[in-house]
């Protein structure tokens, strides 16, 4: 049985026409399929845990970074054993604005083309992200599919977020988040643990922790990251000199972030963040207002994702 999670608020201009080009390719492939369609935030999490606990193996989530996080939330989070949810296979249509986990894979919003990648595609171990912490002493646990932000990153994704609104669904919204967050951040102190180790101790500007090389719809923070290798990648930004500012915004996007000076960049498995202050912090793309301490951990090979077949191991798909 295939489920579909389907977002209609993501991309929900070309909707119909998304969906009939669907349900033609499952009708010729004469494939058992159930539509799941979300009506509220959070509501994949628990449309993609019932699938999963229903004994479904494979989910095809049609939405953006955030939808299909919920969704691996949701798998996570089912009451199945650990060998039943290493049979669950999902994939992917993107349909949102940044769409950064898809680009890893050369997935666009073309829909026919990566329909028929997902119809035609091989299945490839993936790693998870888990953010732990705590609320009035009970412990609580985020899963993430392509990287956690703080600081900048994550008021950049509030704003970009909320740009959409009024501009619509594109990858400029984060941009021009970005020199909104640069007037209201507000610099925390923070200490950072890379594997057990002490990495920095200072006011923080941007902390990122990635699966994933892409976030804020095409910014290549961490040129590095490979969602299947068991290691995140990093970086960590002191608050700049404008300059520097200026340096670093010349590199958003090409991946060269990491040459910067002021730039320090780190991998690891685990990590922990503890900050004295409240702290937002978004997770692909989601939103969250917690108070720290906080632990990121990288689970190897948690899932499994349907990717194209020209995907080779350790190879980034550059078909923009």
């Amino acid at each position: 049985m295939l489920g579909i999670i389907i977002n209609p608020k993501s991309g929900k201009h070309a909707m119909r026409a998304q969906r009939a080009y669907l349900e033609k390719i499952l009708h010729q492939r004469h494939i058992e399929f159930v539509y799941k369609f979300t009506c509220y935030a959070n509501h994949a999490l628990e449309l993609a845990r019932e699938l999963a606990e229903s004994g479904c193996e494979k989910i095809l989530v049609l939405g953006g970074d955030g939808t299909l996080s919920e969704a691996i939330n949701g798998i996570m989070r089912a009451n199945i054993t650990p060998e039943q949810r290493s049979k669950i296979q999902f994939g992917l249509m993107p349909r949102g604005t940044g769409n950064d986990f898809a680009r890893y894979w050369g997935l666009t919003r073309k829909y026919k083309r990566s329909l028929d990648l997902f119809f035609d595609g091989k299945t490839q171990p993936i790693d998870v992200g888990c953010l732990t912490y705590w609320r009035n002493g009970v412990e609580h646990h985020r899963h993430f599919i392509n990287s956690v932000g703080f600081g900048i990153d994550s008021l950049t994704n509030e704003y970009g977020q909320k740009l959409k609104y009024y501009l619509g669904s594109h990858h400029i919204n984060y941009f021009i988040g970005f020199f909104g967050a640069l007037i209201k951040l507000k610099l925390e102190s923070m200490h950072l643990l890379v594997d057990g180790k002490s990495f920095v101790d200072s006011k923080m500007f941007h902390l990122n922790i990635a699966n994933g090389p892409y976030n804020g719809g095409g910014m290549k923070q961490n040129a590095e990251a490979d969602p299947r290798d068991g290691v995140f990648h990093g970086m960590f930004v002191e608050k700049p000199t404008f300059k520097q500012l200026c340096m670093g915004i010349s590199k958003l996007f090409n991946g060269e972030l990491y040459k910067l000076p002021f730039v320090h960049s780190f991998s690891g498995k685990d990590f922990v963040i503890k900050t004295d202050e409240h702290t937002q912090f978004e997770a692909d793309g989601i939103t969250m207002d917690i108070m720290g301490d906080f632990e990121v951990h990288c689970l190897h090979h948690a899932l499994r994702m349907v990717v194209p077949q020209y995907c080779e191991e350790g190879k980034e798909i550059h078909d923009f």
